[in-house]
């Protein structure tokens, strides 16, 4: 077989997954692969758990979808679960994180024009990513993924990470501001973690100026960062959250969440989804939301997040090449003084799955059920990578 029937839009590595269990994948050869990007965040509970697999075997058999011209009891029990996680009010479903920010964008741009504002903008973060259809690659923070798809959508503007400053001289000038979306950790921009009180100031801000306040969790959320949504551990409250990835273990689904006047901004007629919040997306995310709770899963990433840190710290200590190692929970970055997306396929060979962000940082999202001796071979792989890559160029 051949990919020539296949758009050439990804630079695939030379493998091919045929199986996976727990936190590990098989290829078609019987070799496995600790798998540290866990399908870019998405495979939450690894590869092959029970709880997941059941959901989807027994929905399946009852009923995949009918669409939302209907009351779907899946849907309903989910938005109810998630509003009680969340401390939100209500909830659109759709089926990727890209869809679920555009929702969001929406709802700002709806809720600009409900207060008079005729051409109300966004604020959005250089380095920022939300997607990939024209209103999030419009708002994405990264040149590269918007060149040769012009003219851009209009009503974002653009601002620093991790900046409060600059967005209060934004706010001096511009009186069309209805909102500010960003995400509590860059992702794609490298694992970027701000300033303890990033989020805070930032809700200050908005309250000030009667901004909607939107996280893009796609990433961080569903016990990722160690806590269910990453803003819970900073104690404060958006308008507007949006996730998917880990919400799903795989099965396509999104969820813009909304409370206040945000969560009652769009109406019949002015958004919608075939799919969104099918019986199956439902069901399969009922079963993942309800483990990671059970199984108390957002304590264990922060135990397994902070062991992998510590042992990456301890082992690169003395690399002359090693700028940072940071992250929260299991969002791991490691960033070099030099580009390293060549690293990605030297761990292919060691049986390692990991990610490069930004050129220069080593991305390792593993599943939220990686024990401590599979952290711990993880971390001592990615030593061992680093320093060889680093000292035999």
């Amino acid at each position: 077989m051949t990919q020539a029937s296949i758009m050439n839009t990804y630079g695939r590595l030379p493998v091919s997954f045929c199986r996976g269990e727990g936190a590990y994948l098989y290829d078609e050869n019987g070799k496995q692969y600790l798998d540290a990007i866990a399908g870019i965040g998405v495979n939450a509970l690894g590869h092959s758990h029970p709880a997941v697999s059941d959901a989807i075997a027994t929905q399946a058999n009852t009923l995949i979808h009918t669409s939302n011209l209907y009351r779907i009891e899946k849907q309903e029990k989910l938005a109810e679960l998630l509003c009680g996680i969340s401390d939100m009010e209500r909830v659109f479903f759709a089926n990727s994180g890209a869809e679920a920010n555009e929702a969001a964008i929406k709802i700002a741009r709806l809720y600009g024009h409900n207060k008079g504002v005729k051409k109300p903008r966004t604020i959005v973060v250089e380095g920022s990513f939300h997607g990939r259809t024209m209103a999030t690659l419009s708002a994405t923070g990264n040149r590269k993924i918007q060149a040769g798809f012009e003219p851009l959508v209009a009503g974002f503007v653009r601002a620093p990470y991790n900046d409060i400053t600059a967005l209060e001289k934004i706010a001096e000038n511009n009186s069309d501001v209805v909102a500010i979306l960003v995400e509590p950790i860059l992702g794609e921009g490298g694992v970027v973690v701000p300033d303890s009180n990033y989020l805070r100031a930032l809700r200050e801000l908005c309250d000030k100026h009667q901004w909607l306040l939107m996280l893009d969790e796609v990433q961080t959320g569903n016990g990722r960062t160690g806590s269910y949504f990453a803003y819970q551990g900073c104690d404060i409250l958006p308008d507007v959250v949006t996730t998917a990835k880990g919400l799903g273990n795989g099965v396509p689904i999104g969820a813009c969440l909304a409370r206040g006047e945000a969560a009652n901004t769009l109406q019949p007629g002015n958004h919608g989804s075939t799919y969104g919040g099918n019986p199956l997306a439902c069901a399969t995310a009922l079963a993942v939301v309800h483990t990671i709770s059970s199984e108390k899963l957002c304590d264990h990433a922060a135990s397994m997040g902070k062991l992998i840190i510590d042992s990456l710290t301890e082992g690169l200590c003395d690399c002359k090449a090693l700028i940072e190692v940071r992250g929260r929970g299991l969002m791991i970055g490691v960033e070099l003084d030099r580009e390293c997306g060549e690293l990605v396929s030297l761990a292919l060979e060691q049986g390692l799955l990991i990610n490069v962000a930004a050129g220069y940082t080593i991305r390792m999202l593993p599943p939220l059920i990686i024990s401590a001796e599979q952290a711990t071979e993880l971390a001592d792989k990615v030593c061992s990578l680093v320093l060889n890559f680093v000292n035999n160029p």
